[in-house]
This record gives structure tokens, sequence and C-alpha cells, in this order.
């Protein structure tokens, strides 16, 4: 490899040598005058860094130097979607080395034919970059919907140094002003339809999608210096505000660079592979969708805006084999394949589907499984100050649950999975101590890609950097996490604490119920009376009494509620979360003992 190295013709600074922990380390300090650069790392990292480095500066050699413990054995622990077995992920790692590598030329976005190349994809960025540090801006933030302007404005801005900012669209105006204002001076990429909610902001320059393209594309400059650093900022993300005003949660490029680390199989994908990216990329499940496909090299193609026919027809259009969705719209897929009937065409090249983002109705999980016999299907849980994904429910776990007539397999369904290899997970009551397995409690969360810091806030780590993540939750005994809801969402009857979930959970076991939701408001007499907000499916009839004896038959009876109250729909945001501030606003009247 030495002789390699000097007769290949290029300067010797325009080498790398990757490599694990060994002797193999040592390698750069054999050759005699100018060296390359070296990285000596760990093993069953060789891969990745090597990767990062070659995406990072394509024109230089890279080369990396590993061991059996490098490819097949320590380096095993990189997830995949359907999280197989070590052995299974040794030989899936020695098919995918033989397959052609992930070149300039590969489609990384859009159609087989004519879409985004992998070095389209880098010298846009590049020109992107270029763009944003001649602006003078702070932020660059993004109130659009998800396009092939997300990834050139996701990579530019880091590559130009500065956060990216995605803000939801939707919002109301004044509380997208106040967001934008807490980023300037920013530039504000946003679609020509909805330029006017940017326009007039102090310290916001409003640049329209098609100019950017264009500018992107037009471009004479391709690169930029790269001045990332670990330490800054990534990425900031504005927090859902379910129960109060959005927080800017803080992720480093250190934060997502661990994820991808610890949940990417690098380069794994075949040509044919394709990822449909449907969640809006203020989400940080959005975010993570673009950044783990690319690094995979696994073609993306996006949906703008989510209708279910709009989504299964790109599914069956573009062969995509791998999609994530939130809990409302995996239930709108399933109706729509219901509506196809029996002899529908399915979703035959869907290899892989996983959901997050809010409570999945297990009637709906099931259903879908029912649906995609060949899908491997993964539940994520994670939040946006922990990068994403800290849990999953594995294809394996789905399929078992479904089959299985004992109580505590089939519950699994409702899980969210085991940690992720580099995520630890406790359980702690009120005052910080771990509580035994089955009690809830809790739930924090320590690893490296967990941030837990917010602007302008203070963080919620601790100071040997556990993160409280403020959502209740249980451990099993075989180390299923089960997430009952934020805590700030338990009902307090009586001095009791009741978790809204299992209630839920009962009245969606009810035939006729679509959706429901419970929620505690004021009472005099118990503290607060639960209150069930209820969705019946069309058609379907039945009453208050009949839906709180349901309740009745599987919890105890101080978790019936008090009072059902039928609606036509419930109010969430999105990206699937149950907007409890607003259900609370919307039933405030039956509070206070005011309804018998």
């Amino acid at each position: 490899m030495i002789d390699r190295l000097e007769d290949s013709g290029l300067p010797m600074e325009n080498n790398v040598v990757v490599a694990g922990i060994g002797c193999s380390g040592n390698l750069v300090h054999l050759l005699e005058g100018n060296q390359p650069y070296g990285f000596h790392g760990i093993h069953g990292r060789s891969l990745p860094i090597s990767l990062g480095v070659k995406m990072a500066r394509p024109e230089l050699n890279v080369v990396v130097v590993a061991g059996d413990g490098d490819f097949l054995s320590i380096g095993g622990e990189h997830i995949g979607a359907d999280l197989p077995s070590p052995r299974e992920r040794r030989v899936d790692r020695l098919a995918a080395a033989k397959r052609a590598p992930v070149g300039r030329d590969r489609v990384a976005f859009g159609p087989v034919d004519g879409g985004l190349t992998v070095g389209e994809l880098y010298k846009r960025a590049g020109a992107a970059a270029a763009y944003f540090r001649e602006a003078d801006v702070e932020h660059v933030a993004m109130v659009d919907v998800t396009s092939i302007a997300l990834p050139l404005s996701l990579f530019g801005a880091a590559w130009a140094g500065l956060p990216f900012v995605p803000v939801n669209y939707r919002l109301p105006d004044e509380e997208l002003h106040s967001l934008l204002d807490r980023v300037a001076p920013a530039i504000a990429l946003v679609e020509p339809s909805t330029a006017s909610l940017a326009d007039g902001r102090e310290g916001i320059t409003v640049l329209l999608r098609p100019d950017f393209l264009e500018q992107v594309v037009s471009s004479q400059e391709s690169e930029a210096d790269w001045v990332m650093d670990g330490e800054e900022t990534a990425v900031l993300l504005f927090t859902s505000g379910t129960t109060g005003e959005p927080k800017a949660a803080v992720l480093r490029h250190r934060h997502r660079g661990s994820y991808n680390l610890g949940s990417v199989e690098f380069m794994g994908p075949g040509e044919d592979e394709a990822a449909l990216v449907s969640v809006p990329p203020y989400h940080v499940a959005g975010i993570a969708a673009i950044l783990s496909n690319v690094y995979a090299g696994r073609r993306v193609v996006q949906l703008p805006t989510f209708d279910a026919a709009d989504w299964v027809a790109l599914v069956r259009a573009e062969s995509v084999t791998s999609a994530m969705v939130v809990p409302t719209m995996l239930t709108r897929i399933v109706g729509f394949l219901d509506s196809e009937g029996p002899d529908g065409p399915g979703l035959p090249t869907l290899r892989s589907l996983s959901y997050g983002g809010g409570r999945m109705p297990l009637p709906t999980i099931c259903r879908a499984l029912e649906l995609l016999p060949t899908t491997a299907f993964v539940n994520a849980y994670g939040l946006t100050e922990t990068s994403s994904t800290v849990a999953l429910l594995g294809p394996d776990d789905h399929r078992e649950a479904m089959a299985s007539a004992e109580p505590t397999i089939r519950a699994r369904l409702g899980s969210a999975g085991r940690p992720l290899p580099a995520i630890e997970i406790t359980i702690r009551d009120d005052l910080g101590d771990e509580v035994p397995i089955g009690v809830a409690g809790e739930i924090w969360v320590r690893g490296e890609q967990v941030s837990g810091e917010y602007r302008d806030s203070p963080p919620r780590l601790t100071d040997d950097g556990w993160f409280l993540t403020h959502d209740g939750g249980w451990v099993d005994a075989d180390g299923f996490l089960h997430v009952t809801g934020r805590i700030d969402d338990v009902i307090v009857k009586g001095g009791q604490n009741i978790s809204p979930s299992e209630i839920e959970e009962s009245l969606l076991h009810h035939e006729a119920v679509a959706d429901a939701a419970a929620i505690g408001l004021p009472d005099r007499q118990w503290g607060e009376r639960i209150v069930a907000a209820v969705v019946l499916h069309p058609g379907c009839a039945a009453t208050a009494d009949e839906l709180r004896s349901t309740v009745r038959d599987r919890l105890r009876s101080n978790r019936t509620p008090d009072h059902v109250e039928f609606v036509a729909a419930l109010p969430y945001n999105d990206t699937g979360k149950l907007l409890r501030r607003v259900l609370r606003a919307d039933l405030a009247h039956l509070g206070d003992g005011s309804t018998a």
C-alpha cells in the first residue's frame, strides 16, 4: 500500500489513511519524507469515518486500513432499518462491500432519470455555502415545504458554518414572525406564495426558492472553505410547543455526527433502493431522514405535502423501498389501502416502514401489519433534543407481538422497543432515583447524540449527562420501553396520578372509536376530573355510558372518564402530536364540576 501511495502521482498531502485501534494506526509513520494525513480511530468506525472524509473532500484519496473487527465484528453494531442479528449484519456488510461504491454519478435526490447526483449535490451545496457566507447573516432559515432546496440549504449552511433553522410555515403569522425575529439576522428561504409571511421583518432577508435554486445552479463558485466545527450549532429546531412557548433546541455537529455514526449503515444500500421523505423539514425526523439516507447512499424521493393517495402513488411510481411516517399519516395510508379493497396492488416494493413522533393507535398498526405482510415495520422513539431516535421496536418484535396470545408479548406492539446501542435509558421518580422494573416514572436518556440544550433557555441535562425528557414511561422485564406520554399531561384525581394513555388505549379497543384523548380538567372535589374526547368511525354509534363501561372493564374504576364528549376530530399538529392544550381550551367549560 505504501508503494501504491508513493506511485500514485498524487501529492502525499492529498492522501488520507483511516485506521482503527492497533498497530495499523502507525502505518502513516512508515513513509519517508512527506506523509499522508492519518485518522487513528476506534474499531468499528473506520468505514464511516472514511466515508465522511470522502464526502467532505472528494478530491482526496482515502485509504481504509482495518481488520476483521472493523469490518465484521465490532462494527456490526451499526444498525439498519430492520435491526438484523449481529451475524446477519456481518453477512450484509460483506454483500455491501461487493456492490459498486456510491460514486459522484449516483442519483442522490429525485427520479432515477434526471435526479440530482451525488456530485451535483456536493457542487451545489458548495455554491449555497458561498452564497450564504456572502450574505453576512447568522442563520439560514427555511419557511417552506420539503423540496430539493432542503438538502442544498441544509448542507450549504453547515458548509458555511451557519445554523440551519427550519420553521413551520403553517404557524399563524404572529407565531411565525416571533420565531423569525429570534434568529435574525437570517436568510429566510421561502416558497413564492408564502413570501409575504417573512416580508418586512427586520434583519430577515427573504430568498425565494426558485431564485435560490437558480443561484446555486448557475454559480461558478462550486466550493467554499470548510469551516465546520463539531461544537458549532448544526441545526436549531423549535419544539412543537404543544404545551407552551416553543424552545429553540440546539443540535451541534457532534450530536448529529454521533447519531449518524450510530444509526447509519454507510454505503450499504443497493442502487435499487429509494427512501420516501414526507415528514416536514421542521420536524427532527425530517432532518434525520435526509441526513441518514444521504450518508447511507440511498436515493431520496420527496413528497412536499402529505396526502395518502399521493404518498401511495409515489411509492409505486418510484419503487420506494423505505419510508418514515408519523401516526396520523399511517392511519390515512391504511384507510386508503383499505379503500382499494383486497385486490388492490398494495405496496410490493416497500421493504421497510418506520413510524414515530406520537402515539400510534394499536388498531392502526395491527391493520398495517396485515395489509403489508412483507414490509419490515420499525417504531422509532426519540425527541428533538436527542437528535431523533433513541429506542427502536424492530420488525421481528412487531411480527412476534402481533402473532402472540401472551399479553406481555402482545403489549410490545405499543412499546418503543429497546434503546440504541449507544444510548442509555433509565426510569426515575420525582426525586431522581431509579424505579424498579415495571414501575412508571420519568424517562431519562444519555448518549453522545443527546443535546438537551436550548438557545436562551436552561438545559435539561444533569451534571453526569442525563437528559430529563419529561416523558413518562416504564421498562418491562425484557427491556422494552413503554412510553405513557408527557408528564405534564398526567391527570391527578383524588391525589392519584393517572396516565391518559391507558384510558385512551382502552377506548380505542371499542370497535366504534376511531380516536380518543383523555385530559384532566379542574374539579372542586377531586382536584381534576377525567374528560374523554372521542371520535367515532363514520356510520358507527356508541353511547357515553357504553364507552365508560369499556374503560371500567379494562381498568380500575378510578380511571373511568367522568365525562365523555363526542367530537368531530381531535386537534393535532401536522407531525401527528396531539395538542392537549388546545383540547383543554376547547373543553374548559366541562371543568369545575359543571357537568354531573
